[in-house]
């Protein structure tokens, strides 16, 4: 059985008068049936283009994995109750989506000489998050920040 480069059926036709028709026309004798098939099913196409088709379509669609990335929340040493609680939401949906989050507490100025109370900061956090969030990095202070990384909890099976 063969089928043009249209879709439409041309009847049953013996390989070799195929293999003609396929030169004629610059396409391509491609077998589209199962092996065991009766009559063996064989379609005109450009066989090249075909794969380019289908690679280009695959490629193209939307991926089901989503690019998880790093997000980031600021402090400040004197960050206030309010603001606390805002950035501390705002940190548990990042982490509830799969992302990890870099938590930094920016000292200005003489502030630096109380970096005490960042720490304190971040190990609030860290314990009002331990049921959804793991600890990546420690707090650490580089520079004039304290940094924390947050990642979500591995589901253990």
């Amino acid at each position: 059985m063969l089928i043009n480069s249209n879709g439409e059926k041309e009847g049953i036709i013996g390989l070799d008068q195929a293999l003609i028709i396929a030169r004629k026309q610059s396409l391509d004798l491609v077998r589209v049936s199962s092996e065991d098939s009766n009559p063996v099913v064989c379609k005109l196409l450009d066989y090249g283009k075909h794969l380019f088709e289908k690679k280009k379509s695959t490629s193209s669609s939307p991926t089901k994995t989503k690019k998880r990335s790093i997000k980031e929340i600021k402090f400040r040493p004197s960050t206030d109750i309010g603001d606390y609680n805002i950035k501390l939401k705002k940190i548990k949906t990042f982490i509830l989506e799969k992302n990890k989050t870099k938590i930094s507490v920016r000292f200005r100025g003489r502030e630096i000489l109380n970096s005490d109370l960042g720490l304190d900061l971040l190990n609030k956090i860290k314990v009002e998050l331990e049921d959804i969030a793991q600890v990546d990095q420690e707090p650490s202070l580089e520079g004039r920040q304290l940094l924390m990384v947050l990642s979500p909890l591995k589901k253990s099976r």
